[in-house]
């Protein structure tokens, strides 16, 4: 492979930005985790690592993910307060090339250079060779992407996906749904299935059983849980991840992804086996004359780091 010019890549989410430095033989070095609050925006971030770490040798090119759709030149992050010209921000970096992608399309590329220690299956199936991928998760937002196979390559193909209805898929569920769409309006999966989702999720769940909620974060809820110390966010997790087995499995029947389902984000890979132990393949599988379609669709939790920052480097060649 010939030499490639240093080059700068980032995944920057709406609640942390991850920087790192990509070598002219496609090793990665120098990577940071910036808090996005500290900043005024994404030039400012971009600055801000840069001077720590490339001093003496600036990049010459980038690749950016970004969570929020990439539909032109100007970005508006869904769940931060930053927007930016994508022309402009290449000056200002004194770039000589720019790649901007939503964020979950740089975890799909990541996906087919993931090795077996990288993944815990979850439930039964086996990927079918020539059909797409799905890939979704949890973290300040609910990232969704597909991968279409197109010969020896992958095509990644960006969505919206989080944004659809939350399905309700029994009468719980629908309680569940009520006081949220009283609160939003439009109650969409991402409303549920994020940090933030899971907050209202746990407060949705105490309005419905009459229970005081305390004042938590998404991580105390997920901590309490996980160590049987809280019945309430007990119920809120177990209802989160049948949630997000309903909604992957829709994804899976829309996208024909019998290649398989992948779970990353910023919170399933923390619930080690967790997940397995939950309604979220039950609920994957459960969509009546389609149940044996979907038994055969493997799911997998990433467990590799920063998955969006390897599918950025492949993105570069």
């Amino acid at each position: 492979m010939a030499d490639r010019p240093l080059a700068l890549i980032g995944d920057v989410g709406g609640t942390n930005a991850r920087f790192a430095l990509r070598g002219p033989r496609g090793t990665l070095s120098r990577t940071r985790v910036l808090a996005c609050g500290d900043y005024r925006g994404l030039g400012e971030a971009v600055e801000a690592y840069l001077s720590d770490v490339a001093a003496a040798s600036r990049p010459t090119r980038a690749a950016l993910a970004v969570a929020s759709p990439i539909t032109g030149d100007r970005v508006a992050m869904t769940n931060r307060s930053w927007s930016f010209s994508i022309a402009e921000l290449k000056r200002r970096l004194k770039l000589a090339e720019l790649t901007v992608i939503n964020d979950f399309v740089a975890t799909a590329l990541a996906v087919p250079g993931l090795k077996p220690g990288d993944t815990i299956k979850i439930g039964p199936g086996k990927a079918a060779g020539g059909t797409p991928v799905a890939v979704l998760g949890p973290g300040t937002g609910l990232g969704v992407s597909l991968l279409i196979p197109d010969g020896r390559h992958w095509l990644p193909v960006a969505t919206e996906g989080g944004h659809v209805t939350l399905p309700a898929a029994d009468a719980a569920d629908e309680a569940i749904i009520a006081p949220l769409r009283a609160r939003f309006g439009h109650v969409s999966a991402e409303r549920v299935l994020s940090g933030p989702g899971l907050v209202n999720l746990y407060l949705a769940l105490a309005a419905t059983q009459g229970k005081r909620a305390d004042d938590l974060g998404p991580a105390d809820i997920t901590d309490r849980a996980l160590a049987g110390r809280d019945r309430l966010a007990a119920a809120a997790l177990e209802r989160f991840c049948g949630l997000l087995g309903t909604v992957a499995g829709d994804l899976a029947l829309t996208a024909g992804a019998r290649g398989g389902v992948y779970i990353a984000g910023g919170i399933v890979p923390r619930l080690g086996r967790y997940l397995a132990r939950s309604p979220f393949r039950a609920r994957f599988e459960a969509k009546g004359r389609f149940r044996s379609y979907l038994r055969a669709i493997p799911t997998y939790v990433v467990t590799a780091e920063q998955p969006a920052l390897a599918g950025l480097s492949r993105l570069l060649g």
